[in-house]
Order: structure tokens, then sequence, then C-alpha cells
């Protein structure tokens, strides 16, 4: 899409503010100590101006993909240097811009519901600022894709504000419950196939692509005998990982090695690893 991509991953003590911006306190307790302990009598420090907030405030994800420009001049302006997203080549803020939320579900309901008025305004207020961050004219709101493993229950009024997209293997899809077994086992290996093509290209050799997926098919149908979580897509490019990086473009090597770390897959969701 030539859009500018952003990604924050949540953990269970984030907060909706750190989506907007970060407060760097102890960076500025640590200048004012400084300060203090270099001034002597007779010397004139304008200590105010040095220790202003606004110079210990570094903008968020949603700061960058609401107002970029924005962003840039605070972060200039900002002792605290963050992260900075990198814009693909030729990118401008008319472009637009993508952000992804990941793992909403660790944080606490405030997460979610603190975002409510910003994703619903496309701003927020920002401490030690005159003007609040805001959307300029002629820039495209943001898309923003937020993620859950459903660890937690989302707020409802949250939910009602998205659009859901539940994400499923082919075999573990409600609607295909009623299909003959060759045929959902068919669909999960074309489905990991297309995948596998699109992470590794030619460097996995397709008959070891497909020999990987029929094996993670065996493994879900035994993990769900076993009553245990059954590995999925990830499990499966985890495995494809390990051959590309450990046998290299070595079709016969590959092919030794799956048989070697395929057990791995089903042996993590047991607790047996």
């Amino acid at each position: 899409m030539g859009r500018l991509f952003v990604a924050e991953v949540v953990h269970a003590r984030s907060e909706s503010q750190d989506l907007q911006w970060h407060f760097d306190a102890i960076g500025r307790l640590g200048d004012a100590q400084a300060l203090g302990a270099a001034c002597r009598p007779g010397l004139e420090v304008d200590v105010k101006a040095m220790l202003a907030p606004a110079q210990y405030l570094a903008p968020g994800a949603l700061w960058w993909v609401f107002d970029w420009q924005g962003a840039l001049g605070q972060a200039a302006n900002c002792k605290c240097k963050h992260r900075q997203p990198v814009p693909p080549l030729g990118w401008e803020p008319g472009k637009g811009s993508v952000l992804l939320i990941d793992e909403i579900d660790k944080a606490e309901a405030d997460l979610p519901n603190g975002l409510l008025e910003t994703l619903g305004n496309g701003g927020f207020a920002v401490p030690y600022l005159d003007e609040p961050v805001a959307i300029p004219e002629g820039v495209p709101s943001p898309l923003v894709v937020i993620t859950t493993n459903e660890e937690r229950e989302l707020p409802a009024a949250f939910v009602r504000r998205c659009l859901v997209l539940h994400l499923r293997l082919p075999d573990g899809d409600p609607a295909r419950r009623d299909q003959p077994e060759a045929v959902r086992r068919q669909d999960l290996v074309d489905w990991l196939l297309a995948r596998g093509k699109d992470h590794f290209g030619q460097r996995i050799d397709c008959e070891v692509l497909e020999q990987a997926a029929q094996q993670l098919w065996t493994d879900r149908q035994q993990a769900r005998n076993l009553g245990l979580s059954p590995p999925g897509q990830a499990e499966y490019l985890d495995l494809l990982r390990a051959l590309d990086r450990l046998a290299h473009a070595d079709a016969a090597g590959q092919k030794d090695l799956l048989v070697r770390i395929q057990g791995f897959a089903l042996r993590k969701f047991a607790g047996l690893c």
C-alpha cells in the first residue's frame, strides 16, 4: 500500500498514554541533580528553561501516525531519544499510515477504554504543549490494526467500534467441519504451502514445504486428541525458518533436517521440549 508502518506491542503494564507519548521523568530528575551540583554562586543558569517538561516528551506510536511532521518536530526538541519509525522510500504523510497494536489483550481493560476517544476523534491532548495532536488536513486517517489472542475479554464498547476478523486455519473453521477429512487436510496443506512460499520463496524445496505442512496436519490431530492447543501457522513457519538457516538451500539437507526436528512442534505444546 506504500503506507508508513508503525508497530506497538502491548504488555501487562502498558497504558493508553504509552501509545500517545512518553515522558522521561527519570532523565529530567537526573538533569536537575546534575545542574544542582554544577551550579556555583554567581553563576546564572536558567534552570527552568533547561528543565522545561516539553523537552522530555517523546512522541508515541499514535502521535507518529496522526501527525508525522509534528512528531518529527517534537522528537527533534526532545532530550530523550525513543525509537523512531522509518518510512518507506518516497513516502510522505499524504500517503497514509498503518498502526499495528499487537496483543492488546495483554493489558488491562483501561487501555482499550482509554483509546476509544483518541481513535474516535483522531487526536489527543498532550501535557506541556499548547496544541493537541490531531490529523492535519489532507492527511488520511491511519489504518489501525489491533490483534488479540483473547486471553482477556475486550470491553464491549471497544469491540463494537472495530471490524472483527477471526483468523482460523482452514481445518479449524467451524463452517468446514462437515467436509471430508481429506478435503480439510488438503485445504490446510495448500494454505500453509502458499504462506511458506511467500516467506521463503525458492530457498526451501517445494517437497519440503509440503512435507512440513502434512506433518503439521498430523500434529494438530494428535494435539486435539491429547486435549492440547494445536500447533498452527507460527510453528510451521518456525520449522521452515530452522531449515532455511541451518540447511540453507540444500534440498537433501532440508529433508534430512526436517525428519529430525519435525516432532518439536507437537512436543512444544505438550511441554516435553
